[in-house]
């Protein structure tokens, strides 16, 4: 059985929703990740045996992400590329799909990636206007809540499945608050040291005054305190613990690896 290596890992900077990426389409976002990968790992797109692209709302964004961005990417037609939902572990598991793939002889380099650009995702009318409406109001469905962040089988929001989880193993306001403020506090100090930097892609983004280069993640606070922290309201439950500041941030962006066998790397 082959032996799998990471050669190459990149990511764009994150973006806050409705940040610098809000206007940008998720199959170029990815594939000029996946460009930097390429180059960082020294491998030509015509090696690469497969493209794997996590992505969980896909509405709106044209058919195949995954398709789009190795094209983008500049990687042959002729290599297979496809997009991957496991909802939250979506970009994991195409990594673990890469690696299966390899080990079972089907390929010897293949891309793993994902990207979300949660910005853009829309809004929907209900599939009866088909037919038509003939009377009566028609309601807009959020599918960042409906498809994104709901559990369909319970109509339970992350959010509150948060909540379920705090009460559960006894995690205090507190705890989520101390844990977010170091999350924070930590992701600042690695910004201001240049941490992040040879992981990053750097992005031109056309905007109304110009291009600007983006190539540092805008979602850290660097004025976060825990005094504001303690000051949100509970965002799921009036009576709980989950707020705005200690719960998983929306956010977009889009990050790559590059798998490769041991024989490939030897060859």
């Amino acid at each position: 059985m082959e032996r799998v290596f990471i050669v190459a890992a990149k990511r764009s900077a994150i973006g806050a929703f409705g940040g610098t990426l809000k206007d940008q389409a998720a199959g170029k976002i990815a594939a000029e990740v996946i460009k930097g990968a390429l180059d960082a790992a020294n491998i030509n797109g015509a090696q690469v045996d497969e493209v794997i692209v996590g992505n969980v709302v896909g509405a709106g964004q044209g058919m195949g992400v995954g398709r789009q961005a190795s094209l983008w990417a500049g990687i042959p037609a002729t290599v297979p590329a496809y997009s991957l939902n496991m909802v939250c572990g979506s970009g994991m598991k195409t990594v673990m799909d890469g690696v299966s793939h390899i080990r079972s002889g089907d390929a010897k380099v293949v891309v793993a990636a994902g990207v979300e650009i949660m910005s853009q995702i829309p809004f929907i009318v209900p599939s009866k206007v088909r037919d038509g409406q003939k009377m009566g109001n028609l309601t807009l469905t959020d599918l960042l809540i409906a498809d994104g962040l709901t559990d369909v089988y319970n109509q339970c929001h992350m959010g509150v499945t948060a909540e379920n989880i705090a009460k559960r193993l006894d995690i205090s306001r507190q705890e989520q608050d101390e844990f977010a403020l170091a999350s924070q506090q930590k992701a600042v100090a690695a910004i201001e040291m240049g941490k992040f930097e040879d992981e990053i892609v750097p992005l031109e983004i056309q905007q109304r005054k110009g291009t600007i280069t983006f190539s540092t993640d805008e979602y850290p606070k660097a004025n976060a305190s825990l005094d504001a922290l303690a000051s949100l309201r509970p965002a799921f439950d009036r009576e709980g613990s989950v707020t705005a500041g200690n719960a998983s941030g929306i956010n977009d962006g889009a990050s790559a690896v590059i798998l490769a066998s041991e024989s490939a790397l030897k060859a």
